[in-house]
């Protein structure tokens, strides 16, 4: 896929409402950006959207799906969900799940960074 990949421009479509959508390359896949946060993740042709504690139940009530991926044996599963099917049709019925992505996004952005354990 390029950023000029179909599935990408429909992405940018159907994100419009938010404003800038931009696209960038990673780990076989893309990484969406909104105001320089990143929103969500393409990979196998899916829609992935942030997630956290306060959204992460809606995404499951909309039989959405967690990303996962394999490392050394482990499933470790992200803080990305796939974007619900119906929301996939049109940019109406997006909007609401992209701003649930960005306010997720914001806040792990503004979050503090927990303090790393000191080696004695």
């Amino acid at each position: 896929m390029s950023p000029n990949d179909p599935i990408i421009d429909y992405i940018r479509e159907l994100l419009a409402p938010l404003g800038a959508i931009s696209a960038r390359r990673m780990f076989g896949g893309y990484g969406v950006y909104h105001d320089g946060v990143m929103i969500g993740l393409v990979a196998d042709g899916a829609l992935f959207l942030k997630t956290d504690e306060e959204t992460r139940q809606q995404f499951a009530a909309a039989d959405c799906r967690p990303f996962v991926v394999e490392h050394k044996g482990r499933t470790i599963e992200m803080s990305y969900w796939s974007a619900p099917e119906d929301a996939m049709d049109s940019a109406a019925a997006m909007t609401p799940w992209a701003r649930l992505a960005y306010a997720a996004a914001l806040r792990k952005a503004n979050s503090k960074p927990t303090p790393k354990a000191r080696k004695r």
